[in-house]
């Protein structure tokens, strides 16, 4: 179950960006399950209320009912991403975010933040907890 939540967030939140994109956004989730303010498992993580667009926006969940070639090429390369992060931490990135968004949105909170940088769509944050109440 731990896989399908990781796997369908990457999916649904970075599907058609770089591998590297895609790991960046299960590293988020991933540096969520350590951090004392969310849930303590991925799929708490992931289906937090609000937190993930996909997980509210009226449409199915499970990236296996999108069945066009591309989508189940990424589907099959983020299985791959997704097991090795699960299997082998130290095959990440290495970076430290819990919050990301798209380029095109600008969220209420992206002022708490710490911008860390940009990979592919997304721009990546981290809480310095010693300058903000975050």
């Amino acid at each position: 179950m731990i896989l399908e939540c990781l796997v369908a967030a990457m999916f649904f939140e970075a599907r058609d960006q770089t591998p590297d994109a895609q790991m960046a956004v299960a590293e988020v989730i991933l540096n969520r399950v350590e951090h004392r303010d969310f849930p303590n498992d991925v799929c708490g993580v992931v289906y937090e209320d609000r937190q993930f667009s996909f997980t509210h926006d009226g449409m199915s969940d499970d990236p296996e009912t999108y069945t066009r070639h591309d989508d189940a090429e990424a589907l099959e390369e983020i299985r791959v991403i997704a097991q090795d992060l699960l299997t082998d931490s130290g095959k990440g990135l290495g970076i430290t975010s819990t919050h990301y968004h798209a380029t095109y949105v600008t969220p209420f909170w992206v002022d708490v933040y710490d911008l860390d940088g940009r990979i592919g769509d997304h721009l990546f944050y981290t809480c310095d907890g010693n300058k903000r109440n975050c």
